[in-house]
């Protein structure tokens, strides 16, 4: 058969609901439940919301995660933490990773609480503060090992003593200090031993300066899990959020579910070639069905000729290149049909490939496949039960 199959009961609610095309579906009671984990390991919980939370949209992943244990919201950029402000949530917001001319106003307008990674970040926010007649709210920030984000050593006392005396002036009070692991995501490696040392001697600095921090927080999802040490008054936690544990020591739940419906079936001889480059060939005689899905809705290109999908209760593969909006599956002897609904990844729970299992076929982390999922994919949101 080379065209489309026969079309089933137009009239069908799951016939239509496949018909309207690709679906990602956001699992909001799956957030609850990792929040609620994750909120008995901490002192107290920063939700983490960045890049619209992990792709799982920021306002609805921050208002569950405030609803089931967090404190607090963290995010990258100033327009995520206004963002979340436009949509009526008023927690305290930290946002971390701003160039030095910033629009600080707007964001302690928006009472933004910011990370001051240096000398030049703490001018701007004083500046600020000064304009808009609002103390700002800020948290040192010190970097431990990564050459990244944060002062370095060797300025971090002139930052905490610059720090102190915009505190007297009353234009900053510092409520926090903060840094990051590079190696918590294998538990036991010396870096983070070492990374512990440098953030507790950065605190005895911090105390030499008169400052008094309410929050010191160093630990993500990884540490948050397993590494009690690196707790401290709080904990940013995005990614266990919507299920993800990088060290692979919880049973966290997966909130995001990708389908896809069936646009047409054939039948090919062994010896077909499949998509771009001719990069797939038919072993056998067998039975394709396209997918309207591709790289640029955020399947990994370099899952081609690994990837698999659920469809009709049994995995199946996808032979060929990802393309741009679309892929191929073979189905073998059991040809789909008009109607027909794949499962690209989901929980797992039905034989579903996960987001994980994407993350490896193509040589990247679950990140990044969550990121990376594109907007015009159509959205929804619902809830499954929260145990208790």
């Amino acid at each position: 058969m080379n065209a489309l199959a026969a079309t089933r009961d137009a009239g069908d609610p799951a016939v239509r609901e496949a018909l309207a095309g690709p679906r990602l579906h956001i699992d909001l009671g799956a957030v609850a439940a990792n929040t609620r984990l994750l909120a008995g390991r901490a002192a107290a919980l920063m939700a983490v919301v960045k890049a619209d939370g992990f792709g799982h949209g920021a306002a609805d992943v921050a208002r569950t995660a405030l609803a089931h244990g967090a404190v607090a919201l963290g995010v990258a950029t100033l327009a995520e933490g206004t963002a979340l402000r436009a949509h009526g949530i008023a927690a305290p917001v930290l946002s971390w990773l701003n160039p030095v001319d910033a629009d600080f106003d707007t964001a302690l307008r928006a009472r933004i609480e910011l990370a001051v990674p240096g000398p030049a970040h703490l001018e701007a926010v004083v500046r600020a503060a000064a304009s808009t007649g609002r103390r700002a709210r800020v948290h040192l920030q010190v970097d431990t090992g990564m050459s990244r984000d944060g002062s370095d050593p060797a300025g971090w006392p002139e930052l905490c003593r610059r720090a102190r005396q915009a505190e007297l002036i009353g234009l900053v009070q510092v409520v926090g200090v903060m840094s990051h692991l590079g190696c918590a995501d294998t538990p036991g490696d010396p870096c983070t031993d070492a990374a512990l040392e440098d953030f507790r001697a950065a605190l005895g600095t911090v105390r030499a300066a008169g400052l008094r921090p309410r929050h010191r927080h160093l630990a993500a999802t990884s540490a948050t899990l397993t590494d009690p040490r690196t707790r401290f008054d709080l904990s940013r936690v995005g990614a266990g959020l919507v299920g993800i544990d990088p060290t692979g020591s919880t049973p966290l739940r997966p909130a995001l579910t990708l389908t896809a419906p069936v646009v047409t079936v054939r039948t090919v001889p062994a010896g077909a070639r499949v998509g771009y480059g001719h990069l797939g060939t038919t072993a056998r005689r067998t039975h394709l069905a396209l997918l309207p899905v591709g790289y640029a809705d955020g399947l990994p290109r370099a899952a081609s000729g690994r990837a698999e999908v659920l469809l009709r209760g049994r995995r199946c593969p996808v032979v060929g290149r990802i393309s741009m909006d679309q892929l191929v599956v073979d189905t073998g002897d059991r040809p789909a049909e008009h109607g027909d609904t794949a499962v690209l990844f989901g929980p797992g729970g039905r034989g579903e490939p996960t987001v994980a299992d994407w993350a490896r076929w193509s040589g990247t982390i679950e990140h990044e496949v969550m990121t990376g999922l594109g907007s015009r994919l159509r959205r929804t949101v619902g809830r499954t039960a929260v145990p208790a």
